[in-house]
């Protein structure tokens, strides 16, 4: 039985992987932060499906430390925040908390635990359609630098770049990303009927549920080492 570990598995797509990880019979250690105020109700929700928890805090030679005892075939990065978040963040005068700060910050603190715990699981990162160095906003730069550390790593990767993810189950509502994923999927099914198939599915929206799929059955395929898979092979 392999062992996988799932951070950001609290998360929207998060929670669906490690629910599909114990399905397959893998065993499935869901990180949650220590400082979590739902911590005790994931520890009752993952154990109710098989999963254990995981609290390491996110420190380099902490996690290190928990990868080499745990010595894990897959790690799941599947972190992320947004500009709402960060704002509540700054309100409440805990640490920035931004594009650079989490989704690349903690995504190399990640890869650099397990390089340092001297393990080569294959690291499954969840970055986002359009990520670039030349990207036009600074949540597509941030996706790109943690691409990078996770392809310069040395470790064995999968990269997957799903468009817009929704569902009805979000915790945190995100009226604007709905109504903006449902008029993008809009205009793309109009020029996918004229020709433009490949932009229509590298673009158009996802569901969380199989966002997940995707992601647990990418992670155990050979053909998916080392390859960043775009977003119409995400379903």
């Amino acid at each position: 039985m392999s062992t996988a570990f799932v951070a950001g598995a609290t998360g929207f797509t998060g929670r669906e992987v490690v629910r599909l990880l114990v399905a397959a019979r893998i065993t499935a250690v869901a990180h949650v932060r220590p400082d979590s105020p739902g911590l005790e109700t994931w520890r009752e929700r993952f154990a109710a499906i098989g999963a254990s928890v995981d609290t390491t805090a996110w420190d380099a030679q902490a996690l290190a430390t928990t990868i080499r005892r745990l010595r894990p075939e897959l790690v799941f990065c599947l972190i992320g925040t947004t500009q709402k978040r960060g704002r509540r963040a700054a309100a409440a005068g805990r640490s920035a908390e931004n594009y650079e700060t989490i989704d690349y910050g903690l995504t190399k603190l990640l890869v650099d635990a397990c390089v340092a715990a001297g393990h080569r699981p294959r690291f499954v990162y969840l970055s986002a359609a359009g990520a670039s160095e030349r990207a036009g906003s600074p949540y597509g730069r941030a996706r790109w630098k943690a691409e990078q550390a996770v392809r310069t790593s040395g470790l064995p990767y999968t990269i997957a770049r799903p468009s817009f993810i929704v569902g009805s189950d979000r915790d945190e509502p995100r009226p604007a990303e709905l109504w903006g994923a449902r008029a993008v999927d809009g205009l793309l099914a109009a020029v996918g009927g004229i020709g433009f198939r490949t932009l229509r599915d590298r673009y158009r929206s996802t569901t969380n549920t199989v966002l997940a799929g995707a992601l647990a059955r990418l992670a155990q395929d050979p053909a998916a080492a080392d390859a960043t898979i775009e977003s119409e092979d995400l379903r």
